[in-house]
This record gives structure tokens, sequence and C-alpha cells, in this order.
């Protein structure tokens, strides 16, 4: 299984990034080899649509599993119907946040707010 978490550095001990589509880089855990690979989010920089540019990323990685603290509408429909499934994050750290979900720990994410549409930095 992949786990992807939106990160502030390419650390699996770097915080979790408040905001899924601005987020600089990806973090995807696969939990079968215990590795770690950073995955640039190109579409953090694009002055519209950079949730949905972000959610392409995540299925083109192969990502079975989002922890994120919030999406939006539309990156949530994109990964909906690539069938990966979004957990809440509930500490600071991706590490912490991955150790969580591999415990039962997690939440599903059910609230899924309209989106910022073209507001940077959100």
């Amino acid at each position: 299984m992949k786990i992807a978490v939106p990160v502030d550095e390419r650390n699996i001990e770097t915080k979790v990034c408040q905001s899924f589509g601005r987020t600089p880089y990806f973090l995807v855990y696969d939990t079968d080899n215990r590795e770690s690979e950073f995955i640039e989010n190109s579409g953090g920089a694009s002055p519209g649509g950079a949730g949905i540019k972000a959610a392409q990323t995540l299925v083109d990685s192969k990502a079975t599993i989002l922890l994120t603290p919030r999406i939006g509408e539309n990156a949530a429909d994109v990964l909906k119907a690539s069938e990966i499934k979004i957990y809440k994050t509930i500490t600071d750290s991706a590490k912490d946040n991955i150790d969580a979900f591999l415990a039962g720990k997690l939440p599903s994410l059910n609230e899924i707010h309209a989106g910022f549409h073209g507001q940077v930095g959100n």
C-alpha cells in the first residue's frame, strides 16, 4: 500500500502541510518496502486548479491512501474517482500520522470544503 502525505520539506519528520493543493511536496510511503519517495507538487504554483493538479499527481503516484488535514471538493472528487481513500491528520509530523494510520487511529476525512479557487496561500 502507498500512503501519501502533503509535506513542507523532503523529510519524513517534517510537518504535514496545511494546504493540500499548494503543498510543495508529497511524501509517498510504501508500506511493503518501508521506503519513502518525495514528489514535487507541480500544481502548487498554478494560478488555479492547484487541488485538481495535486490530486492527479497522487493518482499518477499509485497512492491508495491520502493523509491530509483538509482538502477541496474538486480535488476530493478526483481522488474518490480513483478510489484513493482520504483520512484526516491528527498530529504535526508526517511520520506520526503514518504510524497513527497504520495503527487504525486516523478518522476518515468527511468534511470536504468548497475550495479556495485562485486564492494562493490558503
